[in-house]
């Protein structure tokens, strides 16, 4: 197996890594490290790299991945500021983005809605996710707490990391 295969896949094996941990710390601490998206972003620096040196991506796919990640952290950043994401769950939405690229960005933003929707039911249900305070409180509170995106965002990278070694 050549270098450049292997990237191929160990690309998308750490992006699936990397959006576990930052899944598990967003529930633990409902926070996103910084370094889970930088990771991410130098993950997909070497792996377009070699996609681009084995013919399996165009320039100009690449330039549109970057689009489309910069059009999600540009929307993302409008909900930010609107108080409905965090930073982190920006930062880590316009990460993955670049690995979803205009031809996985539909399913990617798709995938994380619904298990966003999951999420905040079992929330809304009680269950006891996020933060330890609110299993057990009234409704009321449960909605006012945070929703940990994390989980969300990793099921939808973790679509497209399976999406992206299989191609």
């Amino acid at each position: 197996m050549s270098l450049l295969a292997l990237l191929h896949v160990a690309g998308p094996a750490l992006l699936a890594v990397l959006l576990i941990g930052a899944g598990l710390q967003d529930l633990r601490t409902m926070h996103i490290a910084n370094g889970f998206s930088l990771a991410i972003c130098g993950v997909f620096v070497v792996w377009a790299a070699a996609e681009l040196a084995t013919g399996r991506m165009a320039p100009l796919g690449l330039a549109m991945s970057a689009g489309c990640a910069v059009l999600v952290f540009g929307v993302g950043a409008a909900a930010f500021a609107a108080g409905a994401l965090g930073g982190g769950d920006v930062k880590l939405l316009a990460a993955v983005s670049l690995f979803a690229g205009p031809d996985g960005i539909v399913n990617f933003l798709a995938v994380t809605a619904v298990a966003g929707g999951l999420l905040a039911l079992a929330i809304l249900a009680g269950a006891p996710i996020g933060q330890p305070a609110m299993a057990g409180t009234a409704l009321r509170m449960r909605l006012r707490g945070g929703l940990p995106y994390g989980p969300a965002i990793a099921a939808g990278g973790l679509w497209i990391a399976a999406a992206q070694a299989m191609s």
